[in-house]
């Protein structure tokens, strides 16, 4: 399980200001990204959208999807392009990862969220940051990495509460409303990664006492897919379940969340998994931050949040992702899913083109209800799909 999950208190680290520093660390972004990432280029479409918001005044909000760990970096390239510093919302977690990580983060604009809670800090930084107007703020609304390319998992509530704050402030003030503006993030590969895939599947086969066999790649991957879920399934279920792979999944999810809510929230579920799973894991390390905790308790709790770990990897894996002709794109993103739940890490397969799309902006106050993450959603997916066709 990644070290996503902390047993400490949380304390909230706030952004520099400065614009120096930004500066320094834009320097240096695409020599990372390539190191990193294998991310080579960066195009942008859709820029004069953005400069336009920013000329106005506006409040900016930036609302990338979040598919791979290049994606913070990747925005970083597009503040250089723009010559405009941003701020970023950023999981605890990557605080929390050594004194040069959390300098970093913090110079890039970066400010950190518990989302095991409810951050009322985070929540004022990131309002106060829209009212002022200074910077263009970067939101994630899928709250985690999906490594799903060309398609969307459900948003977070966080970002509607947020900019609608913000929005009715600003109208107060007689200022310009809150503009979000909805960024696809797609990536292409550039290289044929066959037998690069090919090496991650003999190590992975290695460890059931395989043979490897010479099956085409897609074949390989969904045969090696449904021997890691089997696997999941006589631990938990006792026996490898029947039906396809997404019934199987589900139902594994049901069991793992189902557990852990009769035991932490009395039974109760949030609608969107995300919710559900920030629900958990804030009872569960509540909880562990008791000091009279035994260590059977303890370890009682690391298996719980274990089980939620779980629960969001399993559904990282979409419906039918490798359906007839699935793309290079998608095979690549399957085996890093793949290598990153049986070692917690995913090695680069490849030379990777980043293409971000800059939507036209979206004024919450002209969105009727509660739909604001509705039209947000289906915005980006149009822009995803667009830049598939282009």
């Amino acid at each position: 399980m990644q070290n996503i999950v902390l047993n400490k208190p949380y304390c909230f680290f706030p952004p520099f200001n400065g614009k120096i520093l930004p500066k320094i660390i834009n320097f240096f972004i695409s020599a990372y990204l390539k190191r990193e990432d294998g991310v080579v280029s960066v195009e942008f479409k859709g820029l004069d959208n953005l400069r336009r918001s920013i000329s106005s005044g506006s409040g900016i909000v930036l609302a990338p999807n979040h598919c791979r760990p290049s994606d913070p970096p990747v925005m970083g390239l597009l503040s250089k392009k723009i010559g405009f510093p941003f701020y970023y919302m950023a999981s605890w977690h990557l605080f929390m990862q050594g004194r040069i990580k959390e300098l970093i983060l913090r110079s890039f604009g970066a400010f950190s969220v518990y989302r095991e809670g409810v951050d009322r800090l985070a929540v004022k930084t990131a309002v106060e940051i829209m009212i002022a107007g200074e910077r263009p703020l970067v939101i994630f609304p899928e709250g985690h990495i999906t490594r799903s390319n060309d398609l969307l998992h459900p948003f977070m509530e966080g970002i509607s509460l947020m900019v609608k704050m913000a929005d009715k402030e600003r109208v107060k003030r007689s200022l310009s409303p809150v503009i979000v503006h909805p960024t696809a993030i797609r990536y292409k590969l550039l290289d044929d990664v066959t037998a690069s895939l090919n090496t991650v599947l003999d190590e992975i086969e290695q460890k059931f006492f395989w043979r490897h066999r010479e099956l085409p790649l897609k074949e390989r991957v969904i045969k090696v897919g449904e021997a890691l879920l089997a696997l999941k399934e006589l631990e938990y279920f006792n026996e490898v379940k029947s039906g396809s792979m997404t019934e199987r999944i589900q139902l594994l999810t049901d069991l793992l969340l189902g557990r852990v809510e009769s035991k932490w929230l009395n039974g109760k579920h949030h609608a969107l998994l995300m919710e559900n799973v920030n629900a958990l894991r804030h009872a569960i390390l509540e909880k562990m931050l008791d000091e009279n905790l035994s260590e059977e308790e303890t370890k009682a709790c690391w298996d719980d949040l274990a089980d939620i770990y779980l629960a969001v990897q399993l559904s990282c894996y979409p419906a039918d992702y490798l359906g007839e002709n699935p793309t290079m794109e998608r095979l690549a993103e399957t085996v890093e899913r793949f290598e990153e739940d049986t070692t917690d890490k995913a090695r680069i397969h490849g030379r990777w083109k980043a293409i971000v799309e800059i939507g036209d902006g979206i004024v919450p106050a002209n969105i009727q209800g509660g739909k604001f993450n509705v039209v947000l959603q289906t915005k980006m997916s149009e822009l995803l799909h667009g830049l598939e066709t282009k």
